[in-house]
């Protein structure tokens, strides 16, 4: 294994944040192999563990709170197919919640960016996510991963790139985020429309002020309030948000939102941040005038 300081020589050298050494496994990363051994609390994940990492048996690591919140594997790789047609001058790709590495692996294996940076607070997840992104094979040198807190990262980014070590420091016009946050807050499970005023530890507005200098993704619960979402369109157009579907159920929605910089004409539209997918599509008048919708069904 590498280094243990999650900044490598960053501090050092007198950087607020910089690149992760190799983190060791500790004893939160778990590879559990049998359903005794899982707290009951995540049993049901355990039990749908070959839809969350189809390589599982090979040794792929969770936290006990990583099973919570990591992104499928077919949806995984259905939003990162989906961002295959997004501007070609993008070439960089923040995971803003690398999480156990679920969509890092698959942004990494599309093949479509030059360079990923993955951001995760938590050591032990991030360990766990540097483990299983070498369990699929994805080349070292695409992946730059970062041990720290995203919104930190981003304001220095934006406001003060010298104070980042210079690996993490990205041009932002060629730079798309993707951000799956946590999901807590009131009425999340149980609301048939899920208020993102509530969410926390961070709300809608919380994340797109983070992000909206670029091209942004946003994850979001799947009953999340779209008129909420429609609200975060540049004037004079549609936001895309895509409802992922496994066995006929949505697991999530996913919008992707443009720059607020990026007020050009209908033709941004195709070669903008994504097309929308093909797919069973509602009428504006169910969404509201700013965002598109369409199902995306995934293996």
């Amino acid at each position: 294994m590498g280094s243990t300081n999650p900044l490598g020589d960053a501090a050092s050298d007198g950087f607020i944040l910089g690149p992760a050494g190799e983190l060791p496994l500790t004893d939160e990363c778990r590879h559990y192999e049998g359903k005794h051994e899982v707290p009951w609390d995540i049993q049901k994940y355990f039990a749908q563990r070959y839809s969350i990492f189809s390589w599982y048996d090979e040794g792929v690591c969770l936290t006990d709170d990583a099973w919570f919140g990591v992104t499928p594997e077919p949806v995984a790789n259905a939003i990162a197919a989906d961002l295959q047609g997004s501007d070609p001058s993008k070439t960089v790709l923040i995971d803003a919640f690398a999480g156990a590495g679920g969509n890092t692996i698959a942004f990494a294996l599309s093949g479509r960016w030059q360079r990923i940076v993955a951001i995760e607070r938590d050591a032990a997840t991030l360990a766990c996510a540097q483990n299983n992104a070498n369990v699929y094979g994805v080349d070292p040198s695409m992946v730059t991963w970062v041990h720290g807190n995203s919104f930190e990262y981003m304001d220095a980014l934006v406001n003060r790139p010298d104070q980042l070590h210079p690996m993490l420091r990205v041009d932002t016009s060629t730079t798309i985020v993707f951000a799956s946050p946590p999901w807590g807050g009131p009425g999340y499970r149980s609301d048939d429309v899920f208020d993102l005023r509530t969410m926390q530890p961070y709300n809608l507005e919380q994340l797109h002020c983070a992000y909206r200098v670029m091209d942004h993704v946003l994850f979001l619960p799947r009953t999340s309030d779209i008129r909420q979402v429609a609200k975060l369109a540049p004037k004079g157009h549609k936001i895309p948000v895509v409802q992922y579907c496994m066995q006929g159920a949505s697991k999530a929605m996913a919008a992707y939102i443009p720059a607020s910089a990026n007020t050009g004409n209908k033709a941004q539209r195709a070669n903008g941040l994504v097309p929308l997918p093909s797919g069973p599509e509602q009428s504006d008048s169910d969404l509201g005038p700013s965002v598109e919708a369409s199902t995306q069904p995934v293996q």
